[in-house]
């Protein structure tokens, strides 16, 4: 897959990240290795696979963020992309709540 599908986020606080989609074994890969022994996935794994391979612009590392809220936001959406799972938060800010 040479053309990686690419999506702009804006963080709660306004900053902006893109995303790119790393191909679906990648994806497969990251989430092998971001679980421990249990099965269960570890947020600091998580994050730092997501900085690594899915938030291309700007180019981010856990302990570039202030603020764990601000860190867990950009990091869910990324794993929510990669894994075609719908954004949570999307269905509170666009106003159709009915």
């Amino acid at each position: 897959m040479s053309n990686f599908k690419q999506k702009k986020i804006t963080t709660k606080n306004g900053k902006e990240y893109t995303l790119q989609h790393p191909g679906v074994r990648t994806v497969a890969k990251i989430n092998d290795r971001v679980k421990n022994k249990h099965g269960i996935p570890s947020e600091e794994k998580v994050c730092d696979e997501m900085f690594a391979h899915v938030v291309v612009e700007p180019k981010v590392k856990i302990e570039d963020f202030e603020s764990y809220i601000d860190m867990m936001e950009v990091a869910n959406k990324a794993y929510y992309f990669i894994t075609g799972v719908d954004d949570p938060d999307k269905d509170k800010t666009d106003g159709n709540d009915q």
